[in-house]
């Protein structure tokens, strides 16, 4: 097991480049699912303006 987390010498080349990636995917997921969060109420909002305007 030992041998698998030293990777033949290259692991403190490896390992923080698998970290960088996991924490890259993380945020670019985290960042989408804000924007679609944001995205969302602002179709809400402009649809309750247009329906309150339609009916005055």
């Amino acid at each position: 097991m030992s041998e698998f987390f030293a990777m033949d010498g290259y692991a403190m080349f490896l390992w923080p480049s698998y970290l960088i990636t996991f924490v890259a995917i993380i945020a670019n997921a985290v960042i989408a699912r804000r924007a679609h969060a944001n995205a969302r109420s602002e179709a809400l909002r402009r649809l309750d303006r247009e329906s309150t305007e339609v009916q005055s």
